[in-house]
């Protein structure tokens, strides 16, 4: 991937205040990017896992209602920390943010949305 420009903006893996977006500017060589990347990978490693747990409860016919609405919420809220990860890395890359049909999304132009 290309160098971002000094004034490129990353939607972090985090959310902000009310469950905001939080954003990083700069070319992605500073702290906040390097733990971002710690984050990401964390995220990622995690949602990995939790698919193999959730395919064993799956095909466990002694699960419980309560267990698989518990492994149910929890691929929700991975699934989110997953969508938000390809969404920043797509806008670094470029890729128009579907969420806003004709926004020019891409490097330095992002949307606020969580």
């Amino acid at each position: 991937m290309n160098a971002q420009p000094q004034n490129a903006a990353r939607l972090l893996p985090w959310a902000g205040t009310d469950g905001r977006p939080c954003y990083v500017v700069g070319n992605g060589d500073g702290k906040v990017s390097r733990e971002a990347d710690k984050v990401e990978a964390m995220q990622l490693g995690m949602a990995y896992e939790l698919l193999d747990h959730a395919d064993d409860m799956v095909e466990d016919d002694g699960s419980t209602a309560v267990q698989l609405r518990h492994v149910a919420a929890a691929l929700a809220h991975s699934l989110r920390d997953v969508h938000r990860v390809a969404r920043s890395r797509g806008l670094r890359l470029g890729i128009p943010d579907v969420f806003a049909p004709g926004h020019p999304a891409g490097p330095g132009l992002v949307r606020l949305r969580p």
